[in-house]
């Protein structure tokens, strides 16, 4: 399957999360892109040294700018169960704007088609690091990593497309 790519639709599919309540709820991601712009992001693995040194604090740290410039949502998306999400996010107590999404068993990551075969390390399907910017469900911006880079993915990557 060919990766996402600027001018597709992003598909629908369900992701995980824990809400406020401490519920383990399923969103469709149709319902909370449609009609908005919104930043996906993807990370390979929580708890990963770049994901949690780089990756995710970059967009914690511009989520008010990203905002600023007419971003309605930013979603972290992650190949891990929602409960080691959820620890993850805990880590970040100064987030007031990422969203952390579990995509457990990779469905939604290979509807993207950007997954990442990291068996050889024993972590198994995992996604590509990448950031799209969609604007009502439509993909503005495709910024994908090849293998474990981070180069054009980061909310700086981001902000100079907006």
């Amino acid at each position: 399957m060919a990766p996402i790519a600027v001018g597709d639709v992003i598909p629908d599919g369900k992701l995980a999360y824990f809400d406020e309540n401490d519920q383990l709820q399923q969103i469709s991601v149709h319902s909370i892109a449609s009609g908005k712009k919104v930043i996906l992001f993807a990370v390979p693995g929580a708890f990963t040294p770049t994901c949690s040194q780089k990756h995710v604090p970059g967009f914690i740290e511009k989520a008010e700018e990203l905002k600023s410039k007419g971003v309605d949502e930013i979603l972290c998306i992650s190949v891990n169960d929602p409960f080691v999400l959820k620890a993850w996010a805990k880590t970040y107590p100064e987030n007031k704007h990422v969203k952390f999404l579990a995509d457990g068993s990779a469905t939604y990551t290979h509807s993207l088609g950007l997954e990442l075969d990291l068996s050889e390390k024993g972590l198994g399907i995992r996604s590509r690091r990448f950031a799209l910017l969609v604007d009502d469900l439509k993909v503005k911006v495709a910024n994908i990593e090849s293998g474990g880079e981070f180069t054009v993915s980061s909310a700086d990557d981001i902000l100079k497309a907006l």
